[in-house]
């Protein structure tokens, strides 16, 4: 049995689909954090069923989890991945529910939660060009997955987060802001 280091520093992080998370999580593992995506979860799931990494099979395969393990499944999941990255900060990426924030306070009594917020018209013309093979195609495809995240509790998570990074800008910018968020974050808990 795995045993946790309840000293870790987790940093979730939530935020609609292309808001800007992983130009966040880019600059972190730059500046040396461990990152834990919760989305490699459904991804790995979606493979050990044998589909496409398609937005609707991922969307199929996130909603299937939550609807056999519960709405924290996911978090679930990602304890013991937390556990084992040797770093004392570790950044957790994706959460999209209430229910996920409250297994990370259960089990890691220094825990934050950030936002990275960006407005729906910039984040689909940012996942048009993301390339990702579970990035919609179309505006109905990307209000279908926006319906879907909202639908699972995001909104809910978005809501509580203690900072939230405004991503209207450059690249450079949202690094400097999810940098200068971070530092605060470390402050705040030592």
């Amino acid at each position: 049995m795995l045993v946790l280091n309840i000293d870790k520093l987790v940093i979730g992080l939530t935020g609609m689909p292309g808001a800007g998370k992983s130009v966040v999580v880019k600059a972190l593992q730059d500046a040396g954090y461990s990152v834990v995506a919760m989305g490699d979860v459904i991804r790995e799931e979606t493979a050990k069923k044998g589909l496409p990494p398609t937005p609707q099979n991922i969307g199929k395969v996130m909603l299937e989890l939550r609807a056999l393990g519960g709405e924290n499944v996911v978090a679930e999941h990602c304890i013991p991945k937390i556990g084992e990255k040797e770093s004392s900060i570790v950044l957790v990426d994706g959460i999209r529910s209430y229910a996920e924030v409250e297994v990370f306070q259960k089990n890691f009594a220094r825990f934050t939660l950030v936002a990275v917020h960006a407005s729906p018209q910039l984040r689909f013309n940012r996942l048009s060009v993301r390339g990702r093979s579970d990035d919609p195609k179309s505006w109905e495809l990307f209000r279908e997955r926006d319906a879907r995240e909202l639908n699972v509790g995001i909104g809910k998570a978005i809501a509580l987060a203690e900072y939230i990074i405004i991503n209207d800008d450059s690249i450079e910018a949202l690094s400097n802001r999810a940098k200068q968020i971070l530092r605060r974050v470390e402050q705040k808990w030592k």
